[in-house]
């Protein structure tokens, strides 16, 4: 298979990983990083490590954005507040060609990027489940025992592209799976997402110490319900059901990135998360009195 030209946006956890595997694999890859992030890498390369090993590729580390055109595949992997910031430079890509592919939190990713110019037939759906995480500036490591990228066709029609890319993946021993409903995936993934990070941010807790208590694991089960009935059929009873199964069977330290982001102080996903699920509850004639309480506290405690 002939080498193909990756662009990745957002040099953490998800975009430095595959940024790593991919290079190795032979792909040029053309990461945008910046500050200390970009130095590191510039000077020694890209550190990866997980479990089983640790190694350094030489991607090309840039802070450019008009390098992304001429790419055959562009990964987003920026925090949802710094869509508006990438957006040109992705729109760029696309319209010379590349196909982008979002990897980040969110149900209406596309349509955001639609708006920041990017032809919609030019996005295709994409999610990671891992826990991936810059530990320090040029070192990426893998926290999870596994890690699994899954990417898709939006409107379900199987294309060359993304045929293509699983090769991509396969060729440079990545886990991944061509999605036959990428869609119903995200919303799978949604609904983990932002009932973690709605139990968790209120209660600014681990897991752990929210299901410990009835009213914790009412408000899990409440925000979950309130996901689905907004999802328009996206999910259904079963969903549901294994959304609490995969919450209820989560370590007990367990923190998602959004309390963590609260933490830090600095901006969140307020807006793609349990803000989407506000809008879209006020959209659609659909009561969503937990995450409209929990957009409105989050809100005011991150002004």
């Amino acid at each position: 298979m002939l080498p193909m030209i990756i662009g990745i946006v957002g040099a953490g956890g998800i975009g430095g990983f595959y940024a790593g595997l991919l290079s190795r694999a032979g792909h040029p890859v053309r990461l945008l990083a910046r500050g200390a992030h970009l130095a590191a890498v510039q000077q020694r390369g890209l550190e990866i490590r997980t479990s089983d090993e640790t190694f350094v590729t030489h991607p090309e580390p840039t802070d450019d954005g008009s390098r992304l055109v001429g790419c055959d595949y562009v990964f987003v992997s920026v925090k949802g507040y710094s869509l508006p910031e990438v957006g040109p430079e992705v729109a760029a890509a696309a319209k010379a060609g590349a196909a982008i592919v979002p990897l980040l939190n969110g149900i209406d990713v596309a349509e955001r990027l639609v708006a920041l110019g990017v032809p919609r037939d030019a996005i295709i759906g994409g999610l990671v489940r891992a826990s991936l995480v810059r530990t320090e500036p040029g070192v990426i490591s893998r926290l999870s025992p596994f890690d699994l990228i899954v990417v898709g066709e939006l409107d379900r029609v199987t294309r060359e592209r993304t045929t293509r890319l699983a090769n991509v993946f396969t060729g440079a021993n990545i886990n991944a799976k061509v999605s036959e409903d990428i869609v119903l995936d995200l919303w799978r993934k949604f609904a983990f997402i932002v009932t973690m990070g709605v139990a968790c941010g209120l209660s600014r807790k681990s897991i752990g110490p929210v299901l410990s208590t009835e009213r914790g694991r009412a408000l899990v089960l409440g925000a979950i319900h309130e996901i689905v009935e907004v999802s328009r059929g996206a999910l259904g009873p079963q969903d549901e059901e294994q959304t609490r199964k995969d919450i209820f069977a989560l370590p007990a330290a367990m923190k998602p990135s959004f309390l963590l982001d609260l933490e830090r102080g600095g901006p969140t996903e307020l807006e793609l998360l349990p803000g989407t699920v506000s809008r879209f509850g006020h959209e659609r004639g659909v009561p969503t009195p937990i995450h409209d309480v929990a957009t409105a506290a989050f809100e005011v405690a991150t002004v």
